[in-house]
C-alpha cells in the first residue's frame, strides 16, 4: 500500500488531506514543520509527500531538495496564488505537481491515483541510465554523445512531474520520440499518448478536432465527436509545430489549459479534462511571438520547462550507433542478418546530415531496399548533397525594419519560386511539412499558384 507524507502547519487543512489521503487507499502520516516531516520520513519513506510552501520553520524547497535524493518519492507542493510563479520553479527542480489553495480535492485525487496505478517512474529512469551505459541507448531515444546525455538528464528530470514541457529543435531531430519518451517516463505512462501536427490539420477542422463537436452543431455533424483533449485524458497530448495553430484556437488552447475545462461545439457544458501538455516547434518560438503567430500568454504558459534537442552534426559519435539501431529495426522486421560495414559508417559520419535522424533513417531504409546494407564500397552510401547553401542559390535582401512576418513571407515565396512551384522540395529546404506550407500561402491569399499545384501532384 502506498504511503502518505503532509507536511501542512494548519491543523484543520492538516487533518482534511489526511482524511481524503486514506479514503483513497493510502496510508498517511502527517507534519506540521520542517522538523516533524524529517522525523517522519525517517520513520518510513512516502511514496508521495504533499509539502506546504510556507511552514514554521522554513520553505517547503527546503524539503524538495531533500527529496531529491529518494528516487521513488513524488513530491507535490501546496501553494497560495501569490507564490504560483515560485511553485513552477519547483517543477522545474523536480516536484511532480502543485495545488493552489483552497486545494481541489478532485485534482488531488487524481493525482493520487496515477500514483496507485503505476508507481514512482524513477526506478524506470534509473533502469534507463544502466541501460545507456551499457547499449547507448535511454528508452526509445539512441545516443550518448554529450549533447544527448545533458538531454537525457533534462528528460529524467521533467518527466516524472506534470510540468507542462515546450520542446525545440531542427526538423528531423526526434522532438515527437523525446515526448513520447517525457510520457513513457511519467505517472501518465499507462494511458494515452496522442501526437497531433497543428500544421497538418485544416483551419477549418481544427476547432473540431482539438475540442470535439456535438451532434447537429453545425452542417456535416452527423455524430457527437470527442476531440484530441477528450482522447487524450489522464494521459499526454503532443502537439507539434504549435505556432501553426490559428490565433483564435490559441486563446481556448490557453483557457483549457487554466481551467482543465472544455466546452464543445455545440454546447455550453463544461468538460473536466486531465491532460498533460507537451508542445514543440522546430524553429524559435520566441520569433514566433514577435512575429504574432504564437501568443505571448501562450507561450509563458507552456514554457514551463524548455527542452532543447540537439540536431545530429552536434552529436558526435551518434550516427554509428543510430544507423546500427536502424538497421537492426530492419533485420528484425524482415528476418535479416544485414551489418553495416567499417567504411559506410565512415561515409555516413562524414556528412553532416541536415534532415537529422530522419534522414539518416530514411537514407538507411532507402539502402535496405536497394540491397546495399552489406556493401564494401562507400559510395553507395554517399547522401544527397544538402540543399540549403548551395551555389547559385537566390539570396533575399531585406532593409532593417522590416517586420518579421513579412520576411517570412518574402523567404517562403522565393524558395518556392525557387524551387519552380514544387511545395515539396521548398518545404524540405524551409523545414516545414506541406500542410504548414500549404497553410500559409493560403494566409497570403489566393493559395498555391497553378504551377505549384501542378509540380506537387
Amino acid at each position: 500500500m502506498a504511503h502518505v507524507l503532509i507536511v501542512e502547519d494548519d491543523p484543520t487543512s492538516r487533518h482534511a488531506l489526511t482524511e481524503l489521503v486514506k479514503l483513497n487507499g493510502f496510508t498517511a502520516a502527517s507534519a506540521g514543520s520542517i522538523r516533524e516531516a524529517r522525523i517522519q520520513v525517517g520513520r518510513q519513506q512516502p511514496d508521495v509527500a504533499l509539502i506546504d510552501l510556507k511552514l514554521p520553520d522554513g520553505s517547503g524547497m527546503e524539503l524538495l531538495e531533500e527529496f531529491e535524493d529518494l528516487a521513488s518519492t513524488q513530491v507535490v507542493l501546496i501553494t497560495g496564488y501569490a507564490s504560483v510563479e515560485t511553485a513552477v520553479a519547483a517543477m522545474r527542480q523536480g516536484a511532480a505537481d502543485y495545488l493552489i489553495k483552497p486545494v481541489d480535492m478532485q485534482r488531488l485525487e487524481a493525482i493520487l491515483e496515477r500514483v496507485s496505478k503505476t508507481g514512482s517512474p524513477r526506478v524506470e529512469i534509473g533502469r534507463l541510465k544502466e541501460e545507456l551505459q551499457a547499449h547507448g541507448r535511454f528508452g526509445r531515444l539512441v545516443g550518448r554523445s554529450p549533447a544527448m546525455l545533458r538531454a537525457y538528464e533534462q528528460i529524467a528530470r521533467v518527466a516524472p512531474t506534470e510540468a507542462t514541457v515546450f520542446i525545440t529543435g531542427e526538423s528531423g531531430t526526434g522532438k515527437e520520440v523525446v515526448a513520447h519518451t517525457v510520457h513513457d517516463l511519467s505517472l501518465r505512462r499507462t494511458q494515452p499518448f496522442l501526437a497531433i501536427n497543428c500544421g497538418a490539420i485544416s483551419p477549418n477542422l481544427i476547432e473540431s478536432e482539438m475540442f470535439g463537436h456535438e451532434r447537429g452543431s453545425f452542417t456535416g455533424a452527423e455524430r457527437l465527436h470527442r476531440g484530441y483533449f477528450e482522447q487524450a485524458h489522464g494521459g499526454t497530448l503532443f502537439l507539434d509545430e504549435i505556432s501553426e495553430m490559428p490565433l483564435e484556437l490559441q486563446v481556448r488552447l490557453l483557457r483549457v489549459l487554466e481551467t482543465r475545462t472544455l466546452m464543445r461545439i455545440g454546447t455550453a457544458v463544461p468538460i473536466e479534462v486531465d491532460v498533460r501538455i507537451i508542445a514543440a516547434t522546430n524553429r524559435d518560438p520566441r520569433i514566433a511571438v514577435e512575429a504574432g503567430r504564437l501568443r505571448p500568454d501562450l507561450y509563458h504558459r507552456l514554457n514551463v520547462f524548455p527542452l532543447v534537442i540537439p540536431p545530429l552534426r552536434q552529436r558526435e559519435g551518434d550516427v554509428a550507433l543510430l544507423a546500427r539501431s536502424f538497421v537492426a529495426e530492419l533485420n528484425t522486421d524482415r528476418g535479416g542478418h544485414s551489418e553495416l560495414s567499417s567504411e559506410s559508417l565512415a561515409t555516413l559520419e562524414s556528412h553532416n546530415w541536415p534532415g537529422n535522424v530522419r534522414e539518416l533513417r530514411n537514407y538507411i531504409h532507402r539502402l535496405a531496399i536497394l540491397g546495399r546494407l552489406d556493401a564494401k564500397d562507400p559510395e553507395p552510401f554517399e547522401p544527397m548533397p544538402a540543399s540549403e547553401g548551395q551555389p547559385g542559390s537566390p539570396a533575399i535582401v531585406l532593409p532593417v525594419g522590416t517586420s518579421l512576418a513579412a520576411a517570412d513571407r518574402q523567404l517562403i515565396m522565393t524558395t518556392l519560386d525557387h524551387c519552380g512551384g514544387d511545395k515539396r522540395r521548398a518545404a524540405d529546404m524551409l523545414g516545414i511539412c506541406v500542410k504548414t506550407l500549404y497553410n500559409r500561402l493560403k494566409e497570403y491569399g489566393g493559395g498555391p499558384s497553378r504551377r505549384s499545384q501542378e509540380v506537387s501532384q
